[in-house]
């Protein structure tokens, strides 16, 4: 590899985006950034999210600063920079030129398990706030400027096939896939965002990727129009993913 790869994973909230980040950060030769955005989408978005005040005091709150960084020295002088990224904390009409020098990529999930997930931890859903829209402007200007679809994933293939999945991935992005990808110990990791106390409890439980399982729970009536309009974009993008 002659030039440093910087993956952005763009996901929504409450999908396997930590345990994908876990398994990019297991290689020897990535280095792993943790929602890099994030303190900026709460300042801008006042958002009553746990912890944010101690989020936007650790991190820095200056998104143009910021994605310049994303674009900078790769640390660590690793091959591959993995960036972890959330879509909503990314203004709806901000500019997106600074896409062009990351390798895009996108992590989707059924919007009724994300919407079950999300209300366990915060009131605040909407539309905006599962991610979708923004998903959807990110694959349009990228497919647009590059002239072809960015490699979209599906958190149940990965779930379903977690070698598989990961290696098609590895394929699109011109990398080599690592065995090391599909496993790892258990407990939080040193990239980590100061947010992980109160997000990734579940994931330090694990080892690697979780069987597929769907919930039988149903969403509260006050969500149900969120579900429909969220379910209508996802389909248009599930329809683009990898495998299909």
């Amino acid at each position: 590899m002659d030039e440093p790869i910087r993956v952005a994973m763009w996901s929504g909230p409450r999908n396997i985006s930590t345990a994908m980040m876990y398994s990019f950060d297991n290689r020897p030769d990535c280095y792993a950034t943790d929602e890099p955005l994030y303190a900026s989408y709460l300042l801008r978005s006042g958002v009553n999210h746990p912890g944010a005040e101690e989020v936007i005091k650790g991190n820095n709150t200056d998104f143009e600063e910021v994605t310049s960084m994303l674009n900078g020295t790769v640390p660590e002088g690793k091959e591959i920079w993995y960036q972890k990224h959330m879509c909503h904390h990314v203004p709806r009409d901000s500019d997106l030129s600074w896409l062009a020098g990351l390798s895009n990529c996108f992590l989707i999930r059924e919007p009724k398990e994300v919407i079950l997930s999300l209300s366990k931890i915060t009131s605040s859903i909407d539309l905006w706030s599962i991610g979708l829209p923004q998903q959807r402007r990110i694959i349009e200007h990228v497919t647009n400027n590059t002239g072809k679809i960015p490699p979209i994933i599906d958190s149940k293939d990965v779930l379903m096939e977690p070698e598989g999945m990961l290696r098609s991935l590895c394929q699109e992005l011109g990398v080599e896939f690592m065995e090391e990808m599909t496993s790892w110990e258990p407990g939080p990791r040193s990239c980590d965002g100061n947010w992980a106390k109160y997000w990734y409890e579940s994931v330090w439980q694990s080892s690697g990727f979780s069987k597929y399982s769907t919930s039988q729970e149903e969403i509260d009536y006050s969500l149900e129009s969120v579900l429909e309009d969220a379910r209508e974009i996802y389909l248009s993008l599930w329809g683009m993913r990898l495998g299909a």
